[in-house]
């Protein structure tokens, strides 16, 4: 239910992703979470990863159907698709349910739309001599402020495992605070960038294949502004709980 905090592209939001397939099994399980077990809203974010690995039955029989029916052609490309959408959808969908429950500042927003983001080019684009790079962005969490202007914004790449190229996104924050400081390797590769505002980059896993223990993946972590995990378990300094995105937007948005 709307109570109103959300405006009407949030809530359009909200709707897609609750009428997606795939994604309603996945839905009801938390509802069912919430409703028995007195769950918070905050610690939705925190058990994503079970939410995702308890629903993997039901979304299965969901493709095999649709396999059946024509729908779908390849069942082993609709479970790659799934995996990634299923994570960026719940988190957006778990952000606008917190903001409507007013945990979250309406004047923050989130997408997986650049075009909705003001500056948007600016933001996302560095100049190395001739060429260009575009950071690894899967959603972008951001602030207006009273003249509804870009006022702060947050880069979040997503991976359901460290295998999916978790480096490229902290080498490209690399380049970003080269793009940033004066120095003789920016000189050196003609680097260029002008954003109204630095982005905060963040990194969010719900860690399927327990890679975050290994030395060279904990050691990309400290690259991000700050790593946030999906997961039950114990976290230590280098990756903080998913809910402490919502206290990490307050003091830094």
């Amino acid at each position: 239910m709307n109570n109103g905090i959300l405006n009407k592209t949030e809530t359009k939001t909200l709707q897609e992703i609750e009428s997606k397939y795939y994604m309603q099994p996945i839905l009801d399980s938390i509802l069912q979470d919430i409703e028995s077990n007195n769950r918070e809203w905050q610690k939705v974010f925190d058990n994503l990863y079970s939410y995702l690995v308890n629903s993997k039955d039901l979304v299965e029989n969901l493709i095999q159907v649709r396999v059946q029916n024509g729908v779908i052609k390849d069942a082993s490309q609709a479970r790659k698709s799934i995996a990634g959408q299923a994570f960026s959808n719940l988190i957006i969908w778990t952000f606008l349910k917190n903001k409507e429950q007013g945990h979250i500042e309406k004047n923050i927003f989130i997408t997986s739309k650049r075009s909705q983001i003001p500056n948007h080019k600016e933001l996302f684009l560095i100049q190395v001599g001739e060429e260009t790079q575009k950071p690894d962005v899967d959603l972008v969490i951001y602030s207006l402020d009273s003249t509804n202007h870009l006022h702060k914004c947050l880069i979040v790449s997503l991976k359901t495992s460290l295998r999916e190229r978790a480096g490229q996104t902290y080498k490209w924050k690399l380049l970003m605070e080269i793009a940033n400081t004066e120095s003789d390797l920016k000189e050196k590769y003609n680097i260029s960038y002008n954003p109204p505002i630095t982005p905060l980059v963040c990194f969010a896993t719900v860690n399927f294949y327990n890679e975050i223990n290994n030395p060279q993946h904990r050691g990309m972590f400290k690259f991000f502004d700050c790593a946030f995990i999906g997961k039950d378990i114990e976290t230590d300094d280098f990756i903080k709980p998913l809910s402490y995105l919502i206290t990490y937007i307050k003091e830094n948005l």
